[in-house]
């Protein structure tokens, strides 16, 4: 199954907020019609209403792929009324926070090809990175289609299976929000040294940006790029000497982080 089955046969949306806007927006621009897009959303934003697509129309019979990308909550509502497309001719692939495979299977039948990803925030500038895995009944060729169409927001990459998907969660799902507020965080230590707070914010979120950018396009791995920033006995080396700390600073911190929301993504997928 390939693009071009997908324009043939269509793609069905379900739920079209910011993570769905953002990879529609994606395809779209990819070559995707608008006329092979079906998209159900009860509070479509004016962006959508403008795009061409099928909104809020009657289903085609078995469209190529469903991608469902409606709130958890809003999921035991949304998915029974497709349930018709499940058994194995419509691949559908869940963006969805913390609903399960086997959830999925029991609402739409195990025949069914499922593809359960984990996408991120930065997804809406096309920064994000998306890990996926698929169920007994997904093939590789499956998988690749999610792959082409997720590619659209950002990396994807697949993991062994869907035990790993809790530490992805916690690891990139969640990772955003640990950035944003080391961000916060960095700025307000700034203004405590004496600068004025926006001059300490725009200093923050540059030196945050620009680092992760030099993470990703440099040729050495993070910790030798440290190295190369640390001066014996400067200034670096004296705040990493807090931050490196094994007890108290980055490294148990993050530890302790990423453990917690890994066991509330266990906890939540019970």
């Amino acid at each position: 199954m390939d693009m071009s089955e997908v324009s043939r046969r269509g793609l069905v949306l379900l739920g079209c907020g910011k993570m769905g806007s953002a990879m529609l927006e994606g395809w779209l621009k990819g070559g995707l019609p608008a006329a092979s897009v079906w998209v159900s959303d009860p509070y479509p934003s004016d962006w959508l209403k403008g795009q061409g697509v099928n909104l809020n129309a009657a289903l085609p019979e078995a469209p190529a792929i469903v991608l469902v990308a409606v709130k958890p909550q809003m999921m035991a509502e949304a998915l029974p009324g497709l349930s018709r497309m499940g058994g194995g001719q419509t691949l559908f692939l869940s963006v969805a926070a913390g609903t399960t495979i086997s959830y999925y299977e029991s609402v739409l039948g195990e025949e069914t090809p499922i593809v359960r990803a984990m996408p991120n925030t930065p997804a809406a500038i096309g920064r994000g990175i998306t890990a996926i895995t698929g169920n007994a009944r997904a093939t590789d060729a499956h998988l690749d289609l999610a792959e082409s169409l997720l590619s659209a927001v950002g990396q994807v990459v697949r993991i062994k299976g869907e035990h790993q998907m809790d530490a992805v969660t916690a690891v990139s799902g969640s990772g955003p929000a640990y950035v944003f507020h080391l961000i916060e965080t960095l700025a307000a230590a700034g203004e405590a040294e004496g600068l004025p707070a926006d001059l300490a914010m725009q200093l923050a979120k540059a030196t945050v940006a620009g680092a992760g950018a030099l993470a990703e396009a440099a040729a050495e791995e993070p910790g030798q790029l440290r190295v190369n920033v640390t001066s014996p006995g400067g200034t670096t080396a004296a705040a990493l000497k807090v931050l490196m700390d094994e007890t108290r600073g980055f490294p148990a911190l993050l530890k302790e982080a990423v453990h917690a929301a890994a066991e509330r993504g266990r906890e939540l997928g019970r």
